[in-house]
């Protein structure tokens, strides 16, 4: 059994996965790559995002939809985002944060 999701360390690991497998992708991964030219900042920002997305943490600031709207991405991007989303959860954790940040991504994805 897996554990749950339960701090920034476990926010780190699976931010860190996701975009190792995004920045691989043939689909998202040019996309990405045309828009993000330092890496850090972004990951720093995704930190912050689901430390208060699932864990009230303050200190995100921004809109995840104002910043992918300009983007050349339509419904397959996305989907595929999400199945890479979902499968760097269910390979790393389980529980109910984990079930949390599957269910906020299809959200804020």
């Amino acid at each position: 059994m897996r554990a749950d999701v339960e701090n920034l360390e476990d926010i780190i690991l699976f931010v860190d996965t996701f975009y190792v497998k995004v920045q691989q992708d043939e689909l998202i991964g040019p996309v990405f790559g045309r828009a993000i030219k330092d890496w850090e900042p972004h990951l720093q920002q995704m930190y912050r995002f689901w430390n208060a997305a699932l864990f009230g943490v303050p200190g995100f600031r921004g809109s995840p939809f104002a910043k992918h709207a300009p983007l050349a991405i339509n419904a397959s991007h996305f989907e595929r985002w999400l199945i890479l989303f979902n499968a760097t959860i269910d390979d790393n954790f389980e529980g109910p944060v984990a079930s949390d940040a599957k269910k906020k991504s299809r959200i804020n994805g």
